[in-house]
């Protein structure tokens, strides 16, 4: 069946959510809370998916760390109003959410099998079939990053760029394994304790906003701390089984074709493995910036510095910022128009590599 007719289908299942985007001025609370919920059936189960924006628009997927959703991981990058309109001017935005972290998600039936990072990957092909999706971009944060980079592997075609914030590529250490073995653990026979929360947020946050004796935690994450507390701590633990059980992906690296940009915070868990991810893609096709002062979850602790790099990646498939923007945002998103110097990191203006932002806590 031709893409366009299922693209019409699609739209026939959705509300017509307007188009907004095409304002610097952004409806910030609808950003967070205002699209549209889907809950899609899988081979391997129902997911859910929240789509914002115009459906005609180039498509552009999102997937969170463990025991986060849309929400908690990702509205402090829709909630900087230039890195909005820059996205939502471009792009449709889909989403993910890994099965059960919804918001207000029921517990997964104990009779359902756990999946494995395969079989998430393999859920969003299904996804994007379902809303007659061709290729799109992709964003995801350190768990989700690594199920996109192996869709990304699974699916060559339907990718046109990665976005990663984060990622993690090789099978767990040692010290994560067990890092994870122990949260496991405290989650099947506790729930979502005192001590899991404590273990999630150091993985999401630098020292600096998780405050300690003499300094309080910062307003974010007081606010992923009560969204922690809304997730299933069930389906929690069948995330964190997927990704502990996680195979090294680092010999397919070379063969992604498709552009990628890596940010990661310079105090996140997992600084040596956006490294050692970025010295194994093709240079011609990478870069990496590196944030200070942060931890993983840059695009909640410091989303600002990751406008300019997303300006000058997405520059290179010919979108810009509305002010800046001289052609239709419904441009198709084609990297085959692109010459072959936009796809160096020099053209994203990332002359080195690794680049380090230097952000003020002040600002």
């Amino acid at each position: 069946m031709p893409l366009q007719t299922e693209r019409e289908k699609g739209r026939e299942r959705e509300r017509d959510m307007g188009d907004s985007s095409d304002s610097v001025s952004v409806d910030m609370e609808g950003i967070a809370f205002g699209g549209k919920e889907h809950l899609i059936k899988t081979c391997h189960g129902p997911v859910s998916v929240a789509v914002f924006g115009d459906q005609d628009k180039p498509a552009l997927v999102t997937y969170p760390d463990l025991s986060l959703n849309h929400v908690s991981c990702f509205q402090g990058l829709f909630f900087c109003p230039e890195a909005c309109s820059l996205l939502l001017h471009n792009f449709c935005i889909y989403h993910i959410s890994p099965p059960g972290h919804e918001l207000g998600a029921a517990d997964i039936s104990p009779d359902n099998p756990v999946l494995s990072a395969d079989d998430l990957a393999d859920q969003i092909v299904e996804v994007l079939n379902y809303f007659g999706l061709g290729a799109v971009m992709c964003l995801g944060v350190t768990a989700g990053a690594y199920i996109l980079t192996l869709f990304a592997m699974k699916y060559r075609p339907r990718v046109l760029g990665l976005i990663l914030v984060s990622p993690i590529c090789k099978a767990p250490s040692w010290t994560e394994w067990l890092y994870n073995k122990v949260m496991s653990n405290l989650l099947y026979f506790y729930g979502m304790c005192g001590v899991v929360k404590e273990l999630l947020l150091k993985r999401y946050f630098s020292k600096d906003v998780r405050g300690n004796a003499q300094v309080l935690e910062s307003d974010i994450v007081q606010a992923c701390r009560r969204s922690l507390e809304e997730r299933q701590s069930s389906n929690v633990w069948r995330f964190l089984e997927a990704i502990n059980g996680r195979p090294d992906i680092t010999e397919g690296l070379r063969k992604l074709q498709c552009r990628s940009l890596i940010f990661v915070g310079d105090n996140s868990p997992f600084h040596s493995e956006a490294l050692h991810m970025i010295s194994n893609l093709d240079s011609r096709y990478s870069a990496l910036v590196e944030v200070q002062a942060c931890g993983s979850m840059v695009t909640e602790e410091q989303p600002h510095a990751m406008l300019i790099p997303l300006e000058y990646f997405l520059m290179g498939y010919g979108l810009y910022r509305p002010s800046q923007l001289s052609v239709s945002p419904r441009s198709p998103l084609s990297p085959s128009c692109i010459a072959p110097e936009l796809l160096s990191p020099e053209s994203m203006g990332l002359k080195l590599k690794p680049i380090k932002t230097r952000i003020s806590l002040e600002v």
